[in-house]
């Protein structure tokens, strides 16, 4: 009994041979089978293969407005547990997917991965009419076509989020200096204070030299 923490008529059964193994347990039905990862799919192909917790925001609206105009027809069942599904469950669900889109090329690990989780991820259902400063940013890449070796010109582009005003930086080439720079020149032209920058995950932005060169924008 000090042994094994059992209760002294347990052990007595145990002495004996009257306790039997239990059967296991049956196995609980997945709470999101495959009719769920397949909505989840054709969602996250309609917004362009975001990471899951920006999917996690839009799919609410997502699933309204692909119901409105037909292109999903849901069971309730399968609706309710789509708008249930968690971030880190969508993007469990849509590894096998996003492996065949990348062609199985998995993201080398180091500094950009510690830089990537410094970094907080912000969706547009968090900005909450926001002052004028914060700016959604991308680079644009003037290669004429599909992509192929070599150095294109770039066009930084900056929105700010409440007004509206766009700032366009040509830059001759993807280099993180290159973006602090156009960050500076932006910032010195503005009618109003720079007060931070929300970027896709670029290596251009996920990098060393452009979170020390404007970690006070992030």
């Amino acid at each position: 009994m000090a042994l094994t923490g059992y209760h002294r008529k347990h052990s007595i059964r145990v002495l004996r041979g009257e306790v039997t193994k239990t059967s296991a347990a049956p196995a609980r039905d997945r709470l999101y089978d495959e009719a769920v990862r397949q909505v989840l799919t054709v969602l996250w192909e309609a917004a362009d293969r975001v990471c899951g917790k920006r999917l996690k925001a839009l799919v609410p609206l997502l699933v309204d407005a692909m119901e409105r105009h037909g292109h999903l027809d849901l069971d309730p069942i399968i609706r309710t547990k789509v708008l249930q599904v968690s971030a880190a469950t969508i993007d469990r669900m849509l590894a096998a997917a996003r492996l065949h889109i990348d062609g199985q090329r998995s993201r080398r690990k180091g500094v950009g991965s510690a830089i990537r989780r410094s970094i907080p991820v912000r969706t547009f259902s968090d900005w909450r009419d926001p002052p004028p400063g914060f700016f959604e940013i991308d680079i644009v890449e003037h290669c004429g076509g599909p992509k192929t070796d070599g150095d294109y010109v770039h066009t930084l582009t900056m929105t700010d989020i409440a007004t509206g005003w766009t700032e366009c930086v040509a830059m001759r080439m993807r280099e993180q200096m290159l973006i602090v720079g156009a960050f500076e020149q932006v910032a010195g032209e503005l009618p109003f204070a720079m007060l931070g920058v929300d970027s896709d995950n670029d290596s251009a932005f996920m990098s060393q030299s452009a979170r020390d060169g404007c970690s006070w924008r992030w």
